[in-house]
């Protein structure tokens, strides 16, 4: 009797192993979805990763002057995203750190000085930045509210000029161009001079230096004034002008970039954009002389 129930009870056991065994089983492959969705999950990201790769753009982030240069910029955009560039202005508006920010890496280029500045700020700063390439002149002008032309200055007339080096050597070199002073001609061989280096007055004046920034804001105190063209032309001034730098002005206002980018094929497609001859006579077009194309279109 004993054994008849052990031996009832055994096959109870194997049966019910035997049961469940087939029900895991049919368990099985309820599972095969969820395996496929993994998989399908991972060939998706990385099919996204691919496509973000695909359709990437290069970004060169930027610092600039809201004009001429951000306009100069906004023209060569739609040239540039076809290659596949996206340029970014962190700013409209240089400030004293500007270079700096380009050379820590911050930002790709700037756009806002000429090769004498960058060179002063590198030899003052040790910054590891270059010129990329020289884009258009902004030549210092004179303007007065009260004259319209320069023969018109009466003697003693008071000017205001630029006081930081390079400006100021620009100021004072077309008042020697055009009969008012002498300088010294150590000065013009460093492009750099003050009021001290003026060896002559040829003409009765006086010469206020200011920080460049004050002279528009306070030109009414002043018989003329000599300014950047790109600080007249954000503050719409319409003061008659005197005279102002010629063409050959060394003074171009350039790309900046860090050493290592000097060959970067996006900077150099920015550089093509810029110099190439569309642009460039769209810039002799739209400003009509107060912003000179670095290249000479013949016209």
């Amino acid at each position: 009797m004993k054994n008849t129930l052990v031996k009832k009870l055994l096959s109870t056991i194997a049966l019910g192993a035997l049961v469940f065994n087939l029900g895991a089983c049919a368990q099985k492959p309820a599972q095969t979805p969820a395996s496929s969705d993994a998989v399908t999950s991972q060939d998706s990201a990385t099919a996204s990763d691919a496509q973000a790769n695909a359709d990437g753009k290069v970004v060169l982030k930027g610092i600039v002057d809201l004009v001429p240069h951000s306009e100069i910029i906004e023209h060569v955009k739609p040239i540039l995203a076809e290659q596949g560039i996206e340029i970014v202005l962190v700013a409209t508006a240089a400030d004293p750190t500007t270079n700096e920010r380009l050379n820590s890496g911050e930002i790709d280029f700037n756009y806002f000085q000429h090769l004498p500045y960058l060179e002063s700020e590198v030899q003052a700063n040790g910054y590891k930045l270059v010129s990329a390439g020289g884009i258009h002149i902004e030549p210092i002008t004179a303007y007065s509210d009260k004259y319209s032309s320069t023969e018109e200055i009466p003697a003693d007339a008071v000017v205001a000029i630029p006081n930081d080096g390079t400006n100021e050597y620009r100021a004072l070199r077309i008042l020697e161009e055009n009969g008012f002073i002498t300088l010294d001609p150590a000065a013009k061989d460093s492009l750099s001079a003050s009021v001290k280096d003026i060896t002559e007055y040829k003409k009765s004046i006086k010469i206020v230096e200011i920080d460049s920034a004050q002279i528009i804001p306070t030109k009414d105190d002043y018989d003329f004034f000599i300014t950047n063209t790109n600080k007249a032309l954000e503050a719409g001034i319409t003061s008659a002008k005197l005279f102002s730098e010629g063409k050959d002005s060394p003074y171009a206002n350039i790309i900046a970039v860090r050493e290592e980018d000097r060959d970067n094929p996006a900077v150099k497609a920015l550089i093509d954009a810029l110099l190439s001859e569309e642009t460039q006579q769209w810039i002799a077009d739209k400003y009509n002389g107060a912003v000179i194309p670095v290249i000479t279109l013949g016209n």
